[in-house]
């Protein structure tokens, strides 16, 4: 059996960082994977890599959907792409001109594994989509695994970022003064409340309020 086959049918559990491994549960895990079979993307080794930040190191919550469509895009991040992409996704190309318009940062590289070094979880509420990039797996259990994840940040005193509907149902998790909300970063809805929302300087004011360091966006 060819070593890609064999890595697509091993266990999501394996996958899962021990930092993170006490406040999941293998068994809703081992449902997830049952009902997607081997039709995901990421590939196995990137579906969890949000959670490279250990639980109590989150100072940030940056919530999305699913991940992206193609799969040269998705990485495990939520609105990350790989560092060599060329062409940015259109979600990420407004979130990077709300944060020049913010903090006069200017952004090129997609690859935002520096955000999640510096405590930003960067995760989707679904963890993975078919291989064709159409097939969605919100009614796979994800949300159980997500939720829990959500519900853990959320009272150990994380900030929240929640862009669009789909985040803002997860607002109930934390204190009003934890979240951050606005209009998602799409094309479909950025001119509605998400320029001018200055999300990176609210959540940097609040982690100086807090004593904490701010974010290197």
């Amino acid at each position: 059996m060819a070593a890609d086959t064999l890595l697509e049918q091993s266990s999501f559990w394996d996958q899962i960082p021990s930092s993170w491994k006490n406040l999941l549960d293998q068994g809703e895990l081992d449902a997830v994977k049952r009902s997607i079979g081997t039709n995901y993307q990421p590939a196995l080794n990137q579906i969890f890599r949000s959670l490279v930040v250990p639980p109590p190191m989150v100072k940030v919550l940056i919530l999305g959907q699913d991940p992206y469509p193609r799969n040269d895009f998705a990485m495990g991040l939520a609105f990350s792409v790989p560092a060599e992409t060329t062409t940015l996704p259109a979600s990420l190309r407004n979130i990077f001109k709300e944060l020049f318009d913010d903090l006069k940062i200017e952004r090129a590289n997609g690859d935002l594994s520096d955000w999640a070094s510096q405590g930003v979880l960067l995760l989707n509420r679904t963890l993975t989509i078919g291989k064709d990039g159409i097939s969605n797996h919100r009614s796979s259990g994800w949300n159980l695994i997500t939720e829990r994840i959500v519900k853990y940040v959320a009272d150990n005193g994380a900030i929240a970022i929640l862009w669009g509907n789909d985040a803002q149902e997860m607002q109930g998790f934390f204190k009003p003064e934890q979240v951050i909300k606005s209009a998602h970063p799409s094309p479909l809805s950025a001119y509605r409340g998400f320029f001018g929302s200055k999300p990176f300087s609210k959540v940097n004011d609040l982690l100086i309020a807090k004593g904490e360091q701010a974010i290197k966006w």
